[in-house]
């Protein structure tokens, strides 16, 4: 059997076979610690999809990516935060998929990636303190920035980071807020016209690939002792502040 027939023509099964593999070994990290292999996966699919394919497929890989999480940890699933994030989500993913963002991509990465950095890293205002607000408009602009971004996972990642919740708790509810916020990326882009039918088979192999990555990662996370899972927190959160902002000075002097 060709299993090239089933894949749309413009893309090589080489391809395909690299992005199901890396869906597992990203699904795998994330559920580990939470965050990291979104933006992964996005650099190895920027890198073998069509241009025009990759933030939509790269939602669906993430979507499942986060509901095999959520499914595997729904129990330690902070609700409250995911309702909030969800209601500001439905308002940044309708702007989104509506603008035409003006700030260049360069200028998105650098401010995330700043954002991030003071968040984990730089003194917290006394006036500071997460709730309703914080988690709202992390939903609004996380899902306004994923439409042309792609992986803004570190957004809502930051947010929790300053709630003091364990890692079970953080890491299922950032999963919560993920399924939210890529769903509602995939439903714009389903609305504009995106043809994932086309795509179908690539997608439920990435989908069960990601399932498999996520049993793998839940079972590393339940054994991780909590402060090596809040080292390695901090440590890949700032890791991905600084890729960046190194690929915003890229883009920046090539641009």
């Amino acid at each position: 059997m060709d299993i090239s027939a089933f894949l749309p023509e413009a893309l090589p099964l080489w391809a395909a076979i690299i992005a199901v593999v890396a869906a597992f070994f990203t699904s795998a990290l994330t559920a580990a610690f939470g965050l990291g292999g979104g933006l992964a996966l996005l650099a190895v699919m920027s890198t073998v999809f069509p241009a025009p394919a990759v933030i939509p497929l790269h939602g669906v890989a993430q979507i499942g990516s986060s509901a095999s999480r959520l499914y595997l940890q729904r129990h330690d699933a902070v609700w409250p935060i995911v309702l909030w994030f969800a209601a500001g989500g439905v308002i940044g993913a309708g702007l989104g998929g509506r603008l035409a963002v003006e700030m260049p991509v360069w200028a998105m990465r650098a401010g995330v990636g700043g954002f991030i950095l003071v968040t984990v890293w730089g003194p917290r205002p006394k006036s500071f303190s997460p709730g309703v607000k914080t988690f709202f408009l992390t939903g609004a602009v996380g899902s306004f920035l994923t439409m042309f971004f792609g992986a803004t996972g570190p957004i809502a990642a930051a947010m929790l980071s300053a709630t003091g919740l364990d890692r079970l708790n953080i890491v299922a509810t950032h999963a919560a807020c993920m399924v939210v916020q890529h769903g509602l990326k995939i439903l714009v882009f389903g609305i504009l016209g995106f043809a994932y039918g086309e795509w179908a088979v690539l997608i439920a192999a990435i989908l069960l690939a990601g399932f498999v990555g996520a049993v793998v990662g839940t079972h590393y996370l339940r054994a991780m002792p909590e402060e090596t899972f809040k080292r390695g927190f901090k440590y890949i959160l700032s890791a991905v502040a600084v890729y960046l902002l190194l690929a915003a000075a890229i883009e920046f002097r090539t641009g």
